[in-house]
């Protein structure tokens, strides 16, 4: 019998898609219209993963906050609190732009997508808070369990007059398997990434580097060291972190 290349493709690419810090690939973004998930469930019975981000330091993409995620000390973390304790009106906004920021994360398959395997759903507070509430809905029970549980139909786009992407959630009414067979289910339940390998963590010495060229600007030092200058390239920057956090996950 010849060797099943397809299902050696298929392991190379589980291979490389796992511990990869930050690899895209694993990751879902809802697109505009309604789309059918259904939440994973994880060994230690909390699918919902929280951490906190820096967005807007500059052309660098978000980062996990060394302080927020893991009491480390974080150079970011001092000149935010510093900026709040100026107390002045540029500062405080500079302060807001810099702040970590809260987000996020699930396991999830993709109903019509069930082929790219377990991603994980980066979301905000709001559906968080929707997540939850359903969670603890007695109707519905455990929407995780992998034979009685309940797929959501993600809605996801700007309604009118809206400036900015609104995400709502639905249960479908009737439960269902995560997967066809126990076989497709123990599959899937394997492929739950870990979720401290999926960003990159950087180190105290790495952020103040970052803030560092995020100070001197792309001019030399001396024209870049007024506070104006600093306020001016941080209010300029989106002040979404919705926007912010689609681009870092591409």
């Amino acid at each position: 019998m010849s060797i099943d290349m397809k299902k050696m493709r298929e392991k190379l690419s589980a291979l490389q898609n796992r511990g990869q810090g930050n690899n895209k690939s694993n990751f879902w973004r809802p697109q505009d219209g309604e789309t059918t998930i259904r939440i994973v469930p994880t060994e230690d019975g909390d699918p919902f993963k929280e951490m906190w981000f820096h967005y807007n330091l500059g052309n660098n993409p978000g980062f996990l906050s060394p302080k927020k995620n893991f009491g480390e000390e974080d150079p970011l973390d001092s000149f935010v609190r510093s900026l709040f304790n100026e107390g002045s009106e540029d500062s405080v906004k500079m302060a807001k732009n810099l702040m970590a920021r809260q987000r996020f994360f699930t396991p999830v398959i993709v109903r019509g997508e069930e082929d790219q395997g377990v991603r994980v759903w980066g979301f905000g507070k709001m559906a968080y808070q929707e997540l939850l509430s359903l969670v603890l809905n007695p109707d519905y029970g455990d929407i995780t369990d992998t034979e009685e549980g309940t797929d959501l139909v993600i809605t996801y786009g700007k309604p009118p007059g809206a400036q900015f992407p609104q995400t709502s959630i639905t249960p479908r009414r009737r439960s269902s398997g995560l997967a066809n067979t126990k076989k497709e289910t123990k599959a899937l339940l394997e492929q739950v990434p870990d979720f401290t390998d999926l960003f990159e963590r950087k180190t105290p010495e790495q952020v103040q580097n970052l803030l560092d060229e995020f100070l001197l600007g792309d001019d030399n030092a001396e024209e870049n060291s007024t506070e104006t200058k600093k306020y001016e390239t941080a209010s300029d920057k989106t002040t979404s972190v919705d926007e912010a956090f689609a681009e870092f996950l591409g």
